[in-house]
């Protein structure tokens, strides 16, 4: 989980939900996401905050929040180049998910 200190001033957020294949566990899916964290999103700047929600049904949302949009979608792309987020995508199931971008307007 990354949390910076001028959060407050982002414009860009990242929001993804999904379900994870069959056989993976929340402890994986956890564990991946601090190495996404401490390799690969802690050194992209712009991104201000990346964490992980639960929901009802074996939902889980990955949120990014970034100085922009522009840059949310940016670092997104990225994802599909690195051995780490791949690990990562690899324990979703690709038919749930549901990824959007958006910008803060007030």
């Amino acid at each position: 989980m990354i949390f910076k200190n001028n959060t407050s001033e982002f414009l860009g957020f990242e929001f993804a939900v999904f379900q994870l294949k069959d056989g993976v566990t929340e402890e994986q899916l956890l564990a991946l996401s601090k190495e996404v964290d401490d390799k690969f999103l802690s050194n992209e700047k712009e991104i201000l905050s990346h964490f992980l929600l639960k929901g009802k049904d074996g939902k889980y949302a990955d949120v990014a929040i970034a100085t922009t949009q522009v840059k949310a979608e940016e670092v997104c792309q990225l994802w599909l180049h690195n051995d780490v987020t791949q690990k990562y995508l690899e324990l979703l199931d690709q038919e749930s998910v549901d990824m959007s971008f958006w910008s803060r307007i007030s």
